[in-house]
């Protein structure tokens, strides 16, 4: 691939990653459809986009995936969604993004990796960010949806971790997929008292589901092959920005100072870590 379509590619995907914060905040606020739903309703539809996926890929595809991954994948989408009930499209980008890389960081020291002086002054402001977003006061943002969000980065940090060096992603993500369905499914079941959809709310998880995250997770993996792993990694720290813009321009979210200081030291402290963290391997 020529440098332009890698570009192209990674833009494409980095807007689909944030498009999910934006479908799914703009679904639970604006539509009547429930948490639940939305989630089951994504799943589904990004099994079923990404078995699409795999079947024009290959004559004689093989079942892949397996249910740990599938539950970790299945807790981050529900916390996802029960988080976004509260949740501004930016700050819960940031939580998000924030709580997968300090996942990953842990695992990584835990496993006997070393930090640099470097690598240690951002992940203290990085974590000092995410304190500094969370203390009490006017702007901060709902608790109860922050820890959901929390949650549900720690489960996606877990899953990404899972599947590191997986041959084929996009057909262990799809497989994976198909398995969290089957949990989404039952959480649907069990919420079906407070069950509510609507024709809006539920084509926007299906976009969520097929588009955002299959289409978009297909095309993040074809570019990965045009990528460096720095770049990879930092690449990605354009999510939560991109998300907070689509906040202002289509739900018309504000971005207060607390927002814009921390927002800064969680990317640049994560920044620090991990492009520092790809030099030493």
């Amino acid at each position: 691939m020529s440098r332009s379509q890698v570009f192209t590619l990674t833009l494409i995907a980095m807007i689909a990653f944030a498009g999910n914060s934006l479908l799914c905040r703009l679904a639970l606020k604006h539509t009547a459809i429930d948490a639940a739903s939305f989630t089951s309703i994504r799943i589904l539809s990004g099994a079923l986009m990404l078995w699409f996926i795999v079947q024009i890929r290959s004559d004689a595809p093989k079942a892949s995936g397996n249910w740990p991954s599938a539950l970790a994948l299945f807790t981050y989408a529900a916390g996802f969604s029960y988080a976004y009930i509260s949740l501004p499209a930016g700050t819960g980008a940031l939580l998000l993004f924030g709580a997968v890389q300090a996942t990953m960081i842990g695992y990584g020291l835990l496993s006997g990796e070393r930090l640099q002086l470097r690598q240690i002054t951002g992940l203290v402001l990085a974590i000092g960010g995410l304190i500094g977003l969370l203390l009490p006061g006017l702007s901060a943002p709902p608790l109860q949806g922050s820890l959901l969000m929390l949650a549900a980065g720690i489960a996606w940090g877990v899953y990404s971790l899972r599947g590191k060096g997986a041959d084929d992603p996009t057909r262990v993500t799809g497989g994976n997929f198909l398995r969290a369905a089957l949990f989404a499914a039952g959480l649907s079941a069990i919420m079906l008292p407070w069950t509510s959809i609507d024709s809006a709310g539920f084509w926007y998880a299906v976009a969520s589901g097929a588009i955002a995250s299959g289409i978009g997770y297909a095309i993040w993996y074809t570019a990965l092959g045009g990528l460096k792993a720095t770049s990879a990694a930092t690449v990605q720290l354009s999510v939560p920005v991109i998300a907070a813009i689509g906040g202002i321009v289509f739900l018309g979210e504000p971005i207060t100072p607390r927002f814009f200081i921390t927002s800064i030291a969680i990317l640049g402290g994560v920044a620090l870590v991990i492009i520092q963290r790809q030099r030493i391997q």
